[in-house]
């Protein structure tokens, strides 16, 4: 790497965090930018992101979670990247622009094109990757097949199902620890319910939870109780 290039992670992280028949490329790729990569303990709101040099860093800087398979680790740091070359482009012609508008779809299908068709990727991934070129979703989570082809590599996780697995009303558990109850599908979410404080949350299809049974939520109602109960004060 050259001098401009700022790597946060050692190579040996690299070999564990990249599939390793793409550490080369993404290190080539990387090289041609200030840069600095940080691998980010899990966060619950994005898997990555990117900050364009200002005032107090003059680099790009780049983020990633830790806790991500090799190749939803990949889908993700090129994500940010193609948000780190589409801001090298237009920051002298364009003061705002969508952050996931026809620029960045153009180079987040340039910079995955390599990857997709140079045999570097299993082929359902390569697959995946290649459709999702022809019009980029804005998060990796709103491109169901993509989504699916990256689940497949995820370590096993004994007794937790995707929630789309499940039956409606039943009971589940977060990695939080919040228990909630699944309500009807909308689109690729799940509308769910907070069993402690009844409040609605829209939890993605294909996130994995542990199912709960009734009677390890300590003070929960019978269901049937709950419903007559709204009845009750929606007739009044």
């Amino acid at each position: 790497m050259n001098e401009r290039s700022t790597m946060e992670v050692s190579a040996t992280q690299w070999q564990d965090l990249l599939p390793p028949s793409t550490v080369v490329h993404v290190s080539d790729l990387l090289d041609m930018h200030p840069v600095s990569v940080r691998v980010s303990r899990p966060r619950r709101t994005k898997v990555g992101d990117h900050r364009p040099p200002g005032l107090a860093h003059r680099h790009h800087r780049i983020t990633v979670n830790g806790n991500l398979n090799p190749y939803a680790f990949l889908t993700t740091l090129l994500h940010e990247v193609a948000h780190m070359t589409t801001w090298e482009r237009l920051r002298f012609r364009i003061r705002r622009y969508p952050p996931h508008g026809r620029e960045w779809k153009r180079e987040f299908e340039r910079i995955l094109e390599p990857f997709a068709t140079g045999g570097l990727l299993p082929a359902d991934i390569a697959e995946a990757l290649a459709r999702s070129m022809r019009n980029p979703a804005a998060a990796t989570c709103s491109d169901r097949d993509l989504l699916l082809a990256l689940a497949r590599y995820d370590r096993d996780e004994p007794g937790r199902l995707r929630l789309e697995q499940l039956e409606r009303d039943s009971l589940f558990r977060v990695d939080s620890g919040q228990v909630f109850r699944l309500g009807r599908r909308l689109r690729s979410r799940y509308e769910c319910f907070d069993i402690s404080s009844g409040r609605e949350y829209r939890v993605h299809s294909l996130c994995r939870v542990e199912t709960v049974s009734a009677a390890e939520v300590p003070g929960r109602r019978p269901r049937r109780r709950l419903q007559t109960a709204r009845r009750s004060t929606l007739a009044r």
